[in-house]
């Protein structure tokens, strides 16, 4: 009988520490997170050295808690699977340096993945996934839609030219004096009001892919500024509201155009703005007239930064054969193209 793999995933590129245990790379074991975000949030973000810092103090702790989890000792592991960036740079250096640290230790194999690869592949824990595929991802500093072929196969169709959905909403939270993070702020005051103020798409260029989010966010801060000026009341609702269709008709549009084009068999959601409920009803309405492509969206559970994503991408490469040696740093700059 075949030994089940079991990989643990750490991941530390922004504002959590996480570590999980996974099976056979579709099966959770495991999956403890430190949210960083009660200490960001009097600064209105994150501030890079104090989330190092809360990971030097967490990612010790955290991985102690995922093994007592998963009853299992190091011997049982295959691999140790760590985002190697995108990300903060001090933070990912934690991470690294710890996954660095268990596989001298335990002479277990090192794998470094690509943040976003782990969002992309948080859905390979919901259901297998369906080549040729279409991920539409959506966080804080990342907007992009990714057509895989086949495992560990990404090619970045389009991608944002500024601001990404994620940042942008924090942005017009901020406006509207909401604390971070600002998103499912937003998200929740847009389901109370009504879109009736004009706010524009950027559709880019006709074939264009790519994402442009600034200019929305500029006219959404003119739009408050001009009625202060006036004297004239905005009610944050329709405001909210209004920049949430805004952003959801291009994602959506976009990635409809993109999955026809491309004859794809899913459409997989991911990142943290995943979560939003908004983007997630209206994807949901447009795909299913396409009962030829299945839609994908993840639990809101594996839609913000975790581990268990990390592991689950890291079980890919691991049987593709990728392994990362004792000189892996943080990259983060790193493309998922590479």
């Amino acid at each position: 009988m075949k030994k089940d793999q079991l990989i643990i995933g750490i991941e530390t590129s922004c504002d959590e520490t996480a570590v999980a245990i996974v099976k056979n790379g579709r099966d959770i074991i495991a999956n403890v997170v430190a949210s960083q975000i009660e200490s960001h949030k009097r600064f209105g973000g994150v501030v890079p050295e104090i989330a190092s810092r809360h990971h030097v103090e967490q990612v010790t702790i955290v991985l102690e808690e995922a093994m007592r989890q998963a009853e299992i000792s190091f011997q049982d592991i295959d691999a140790i699977a760590v985002t190697e960036g995108p990300g903060l740079v001090g933070a990912l250096l934690i991470g690294v340096n710890a996954a660095k640290a268990l596989a001298f230790a335990n002479g277990i194999p090192l794998v470094g993945v690509h943040h976003i690869a782990g969002h992309i592949y948080a859905n390979r824990l919901v259901t297998e996934m369906k080549f040729p595929l279409l991920a539409l991802v959506v966080s804080g500093g990342h907007t992009e839609l990714v057509y895989m072929k086949g495992h560990g196969d990404f090619q970045v169709i389009g991608e944002t030219r500024d601001d990404a959905a994620g940042e942008a909403y924090d942005k017009v939270a901020r406006v509207l004096s909401m604390p971070y993070p600002g998103g499912p702020h937003i998200d929740r005051l847009a389901h109370e009001g009504s879109p009736t103020i004009k706010l524009p798409r950027a559709w880019l260029e006709e074939d264009s892919y790519d994402f442009s989010f600034s200019g929305l966010k500029s006219a959404v801060i003119n739009t408050v500024h001009n009625a202060e000026q006036r004297g004239e009341v905005i009610a944050p609702e329709d405001l909210a509201a209004s920049f949430q269709e805004s952003v959801v008709e291009v994602l959506v549009t976009k990635a409809l155009k993109a999955a026809k084009q491309y004859d794809v068999k899913q459409v997989l959601l991911a990142g943290g703005v995943a979560a939003n409920k908004g983007l997630r009803k209206a994807l949901t309405e447009s795909f299913a007239d396409l009962p030829e492509i299945e839609l994908v969206i993840p639990p809101l559970s594996l839609c913000t930064d975790n581990a268990a994503m990390i592991a689950a991408v890291g079980s890919v490469m691991f049987e593709k054969g990728k392994r990362s040696d004792l000189a892996l740093n943080a990259n983060p700059g790193l493309d998922i193209e590479g």
